[in-house]
Formats: C-alpha cells, structure tokens, sequence
C-alpha cells in the first residue's frame, strides 16, 4: 500500500512536491497500489519512486522523470509519457495499451513481458532496454531508437518500424508477421528464427544480420541490403527481391 503521507504530498500540488523532494532527496516515494487515474504529473519529479500496482490509466505525464521508477504491473493504458524520462525504469508486466510515449527516453528500461500494444512510440529511445516478451502488437515505433534493445519473442505483428534503428539488436524468435520496416537499420541484428512473413523491409539495411532459419514468406525485400547478411535455413517463399545486395553467408533454403 501507498505511505499515505507520500500520497498526499503528490496530491498538495506541484510546489509542495517539488520543495519536499529537494528537502528529502534520500526519500525514494511509495506510490504502491495507488489510485491516479486521470491524475495531471506533467513535469513531475518522481524519480526512484514505487509506482508497483498503480493505476495511471489515462494520467498526464508528459516530461515528467521517472527515472529508475518501479512500474511493475502498473497500469499505464492510455496515458500520456510523451517526452517522459523512463531510463533504468522498471515497467515489466506493465499495462501501456495505447499509451502515448512519443520521444520519451527508455534507456535500459525493463519492460519484460509489458504489453504496449497500439501504443505511439514514435521516436522513442529504447536504448539497451529490456523488451523480452513483450506485447508491441500494432505500436508506432517509427523513428525509434532500439538499438542493442532485448526483444527475445516480443510480438511486433503489424508494428509500424519505418526508420527505425535495430542494430545490434535482439529479435531472435520475435514475431514481426505484417510490420513495416521500411528503411529500419538493422546492421548485425539478430533475427534467427524470426517470423517475417508478409513483413515490408523495403530499403531496409540487414548488413550481416542473423536471419538464419527466418520466415520470410511473401516479404517484400525489394531494395534492401543484405550483404553479408546469414540466411542459412531461411524460408523466402514469394518474397520479393528486386533490387535487393544478396551477397550473403549462405544461400537459403
């Protein structure tokens, strides 16, 4: 349960906030189980606060720092994190359904098993983060920076990456059936036993990427580069090459 005092301070106003936090620096605050439904934090600072099991559906938390915050099983739906500092925050199993988190900063975030499905992520920085098995079913990451990012089996069916950056990235068993990657940079990612069926990865860089043992059914891979790229045990039925840098590891199967 929240700390009640805590609770009410957040309540009092911006000010107060602000002042008590400056004043207490080495209090990390407990928001834990809190209804703020609604509730306006634009700008706020709750950096290393508890926000586990709190509901923030819908809050206005735009810019507000909530850097190594704990999220866990919080829910987040349809709130509004644009520009928000998230960086070493912890937001596994979190709800982020059709949250607007359009260039918020998720540097190292944990986001194990977080559903952010229909969510605007547009321009985001998800650095290094953490998105095993997470739920991106639809999500806007155009732009994106997932860079050396962990999305081990995450579900980015119909996900829009145009743009984005992928390299060095995890995706290893991810589904990316029907996204766009249009233009992605995905230098050295790893895509072993990905499904990329029906996915659009025109112009997309695939330099020495893993795609060994990928589906790639139907995929349109016109333009794209794969030079150098590992297509051991793929499966390019109907996809579409035209254009495409094919000097690659292996040929696919």
């Amino acid at each position: 349960m929240a700390n009640l005092e805590h609770l009410a301070l957040l309540k009092s106003g911006a000010v107060r906030w602000t002042k008590w936090r400056e004043n207490h620096p080495e209090i990390s605050p407990d928001l834990r189980a809190a209804d703020l439904k609604g509730i306006n934090l634009r700008g706020r600072n709750l950096n290393n606060t508890n926000l586990a099991n709190t509901n923030l559906s819908n809050a206005i938390l735009i810019t507000a720092n909530f850097e190594k915050a704990s999220f866990t099983l919080a829910d987040l739906s349809s709130a509004l994190l644009m520009q928000a500092n998230l960086i070493g925050a912890n937001l596994s199993i979190a709800n982020l359904r059709d949250a607007n988190l359009k260039e918020a900063v998720l540097r190292g975030a944990n986001l194990i098993g977080a559903d952010l499905q229909g969510a605007n992520l547009s321009n985001a920085d998800f650095e290094n983060a953490n998105l095993i098995g997470a739920n991106l079913r639809g999500a806007n990451l155009t732009g994106a920076n997932l860079s050396e990012a962990k999305l081990i089996r995450a579900n980015l069916s119909e996900a829009i990456l145009t743009e984005a950056h992928l390299n060095y990235a995890d995706l290893s068993h991810a589904n990316l059936g029907s996204a766009s990657l249009i233009g992605a940079m995905l230098y050295k990612a790893e895509l072993s036993q990905a499904n990329l069926n029906n996915a659009y990865l025109h112009k997309a860089y695939l330099f020495s990427a893993n795609l060994s043992q990928a589906k790639l059914i139907n995929a349109d891979l016109r333009w794209a580069n794969l030079r150098g790229a590992d297509l051991t045990g793929a499966n390019l039925t109907g996809a579409n090459l035209r254009g495409a840098v094919q000097n690659t590891i292996n040929e696919a199967i």
